[in-house]
Parts: structure tokens; sequence; C-alpha cells
């Protein structure tokens, strides 16, 4: 009897042992996580934005990309500086004061650290003014509208050059010729994530492939046609599209039927993602004849199908075109790779690309979507063929489908199903990743 005895006192101490050693595994994992160092505070300095400022004190709180918050002490020895956005040339730094540094301000901190990196005796602040970072970002952001963004649709490796195509809103391709020379920074989105030009990892000509979603800044040509790139963003990116079959706002999700499997996809919407409205004046302010919302009239509910008859297909391809004050299309509408084309114009009505027309739609949140709404979103390729993550979506797209569809037609049913959607609206999601 005393042996089964012993046989269950010993099974019971492994087991006490096993449990204690997956407690002491999991604690020290814990422990290991709390203690991933914040790569915006070193030792001797911490930078990030002044996210308070306590003048009487002598404490300004700066907060870091991680979220980390640490409070800078200054006294009457510290000193100030202030540089230009983007500058490391020390010499070009400007003699500030604690008076003139507001909250948003970038800032770095010099001096030593506390250990438990709370805080920092700081002997030297140097400041970004917040004003000056949103004129630097603005000007960034126009040198990427005059590039090139599209769908890649060709390369060649030995003159290291890619091809770049969009389509205007009168279904016209738009191709840049983009050369990448030794000098150009190049640079990709990492997959399943929310594309964000922080965020962008260094990649190389030979990463880049036919399909991509892909922008550049550089001098283009006075023909528009080429275009010398200093900086590339790209990414393997996928446009899907379906009806919305049901909303869970608390968790961010929509779920669809996709438009071209017909089965069901999950839709995550983070903080990050962009969610737009096609508005129907914008349509009917484009050609009524275009099937948009009402229909031609302008008039009732959302159509019930993207097809309105036979007579619709060349009603679209007309007003695509853009009627009215400008007249037939206009002369350099776009031209190819870009809002204005060749002159940089910016987009006139008909006429510029798809992506020129995204920006142009309002902003929505996911409390304004409804069931039954037809969507088109962008999101980069993810392991999971379910579930993507929505980069952009817009709602309200079933002229745009059926004036797709109408072009595409070619013998068959001009259905909504039936429209190649990264062909036709990948160009559309191009802006995306940019400062």
């Amino acid at each position: 009897m005393k042996t089964p005895l012993i046989h269950r006192v010993n099974t019971v101490r492994r087991l006490l042992n096993l449990i204690s050693t997956l407690i002491v595994i999991a604690v020290a994992s814990l422990v290991v996580s709390a203690q991933q160092p914040d790569p915006s505070i070193k030792a001797t300095q911490v930078f990030g934005k002044v996210s308070e400022i306590n003048s009487s004190a002598g404490h300004i709180t700066i907060k870091t990309a991680a979220g980390s918050t640490v409070v800078a002490s200054v006294n009457e020895k510290t000193t100030y500086q202030r540089m230009p956005p983007g500058e490391t040339d020390r010499t070009k730094a400007e003699q500030t004061s604690l008076t003139e540094i507001t909250v948003g301000d970038g800032v770095v901190a010099r001096g030593f650290v506390a250990a438990d990196k709370k805080s920092v005796p700081a002997q030297q602040i140097i400041v970004v003014s917040q004003s000056e970072i949103a004129k630097k970002n603005q000007t960034e952001r126009m040198a990427w509208a005059r590039g090139a963004k599209g769908i890649v649709s060709s390369l060649n490796p030995s003159t290291k050059e890619v091809t770049v195509t969009s389509r205007s809103l009168a279904g016209a391709p738009q191709a840049v010729t983009v050369a990448l020379s030794d000098k150009a920074r190049i640079k990709r989105f990492p997959p399943d994530s929310i594309p964000r030009y922080e965020n962008a990892k260094a990649g190389k000509f030979e990463d880049i492939k036919v399909g991509d979603q892909f922008n550049a800044k550089g001098e283009k040509t006075p023909d528009g046609l080429h275009l010398n790139a200093e900086e590339v963003l790209f990414g393997t990116f996928k446009v899907a599209g379906g009806t919305v079959t049901s909303i869970d706002a608390a968790n961010g999700q929509i779920k669809i039927n996709d438009l071209q499997t017909r089965k069901p996809l999950t839709i995550v919407l983070k903080p990050e993602s962009v969610i737009r409205r096609l508005p129907e004046n914008m349509m009917m302010a484009m050609g009524g004849g275009m099937g948009g919302p009402g229909g031609a009239n302008g008039t009732g509910p959302r159509p019930q199908g993207q097809g309105q008859g036979p007579g619709q297909p060349q009603g679209q391809g007309q007003t695509a075109q853009g009627p009215g004050p400008q007249g037939p299309r206009p002369q350099g509408q776009g031209g190819p790779g870009g809002p204005g084309g060749a002159g940089g114009n910016g987009p006139r009505p008909g006429g510029g690309s798809m992506a020129d027309l995204l920006e142009r739609f309002p902003t929505i949140s996911i409390n304004d979507l409804k069931v039954g709404d037809t969507v088109l979103l962008s999101s980069l390729a993810g392991s999971d063929p379910t579930q993507l993550t929505a980069i952009q979506m817009v709602s309200g797209v079933e002229p745009l489908l059926a004036m797709m569809a109408a072009r595409q037609q070619q013998g068959g049913q001009p259905r909504p199903q039936n429209v190649d959607l990264n062909g036709s609206f990948g160009g559309m999601f191009g802006g995306i990743g940019v400062p």
C-alpha cells in the first residue's frame, strides 16, 4: 500500500516543480519585456516632443515616439539652441531661450539621464519648431505630389528604370519612367502594416516587382514622361472591394462579401486607417450619366445595380472626360504621371489621376458606414487571406465600379465582379505612406 502513495507524492512534487518553473519563466519574460529600452532615451540624451512646459519649476516634459515620458530639468546654466528641420549641421543652429519653446516642438535634452529613465538634468536643450516642422512637411508633400505614383507596370534591370502607370479620370493610362541612380533612396513598406513614412525599411531595386504600388519624388522632364528619382517608396499592396455585411465599431472591424471571390472578408480598421466617402455631388459634377448615386438625375437613393441599362456605359465614357466649362477632355489634363502633369497645375474637373480624385473625398469614421455600403480599400498583403488591414477605404463607390466595368467590357457583361480592382484602382491609392 505504501508504494502507490509514494508514487502519487512523487507525481505531485513533479507537477509542483513544473508549475514553479513555468511561473518563474513567465515572470522573467514580463521583467525582460518591461525592461526593453526606449530607443529615444540614451545615457546622455532624450529626444521626442515637448508635451508640457512648467517655466516656474524649470521643467520641460518630453514624450518620446514610443510613449515614454521624461522630465528635463533646466536652470540658468542650461543652453538653448534652435535647429532647422532635418538639419544635422550644428553650425546652423541659432540661440534661443526657454520662453520661445512651445508644446509640440521637437526637442533633444542633453545631460546624464537618471537610472529610472524618468528625468534628466539638462545641460543643453536643442529644439525644432513645430511650425517649421509643419512647413517642411508641407514642402515634402508637395514634392511627392509633383512626382510619380501608381502601379509598377514594367522594370528594366539593366538601366534601373521603373515604369509607373496610373489612370486619368477619363480612363487613359498615364505612364512615367522613373530612373533610379545609385544615389536614390529606396524604401519599402513591410507586410501586414499601415504604411507610414517613418516605418519604411531600406530596400533595393531588386525588391521592386511588377504590380507593386510605387511613389517617386524627384525631377521630372518638361514633357512629364521621365523622372530622375531622389527617393522612392513602394510596397506590395492589395486592392479589395465588396459589400458591407456587418460592422463592429467597438473592435474596429467590418465584414464584407468580396467582389471577386464572393467570400466573406474581415477588414480591420486601425486608428491610422483613413476612411472616405465618395460624395454624390462630385460624381454629378463629373457627369450625371456616369450612373452616380441616384442615377442620371441625381435623385433617389444609392443605385441598386451598378449597370443601369444598355445606354449607361456610353454615358459613362463621355462624362468621365468632364464636359462643362472645360469643354472636351482638357489638353495636358494631368499628363503622364501625377497631379497637373508636366505643367504641375494640379487636378482639374474631369482630369488629373485617380489618386488626385481620392484626395478630394471627405473623410468619415467607421460609425458613418452602413450595412449594404459598397467599399474599396487598399491593404499591404498579409499572412491571413481572410483578413486585411485597411490603409485607405472608400465607401459609396458603385459609380466608380460601374465606370470601370464599362471600360473593361469586351463583349462580356459589365458587372463590378469582373472589374480588375488592382489594375483599375491601384493607382487611386498612390499617395499613401508619404511624409
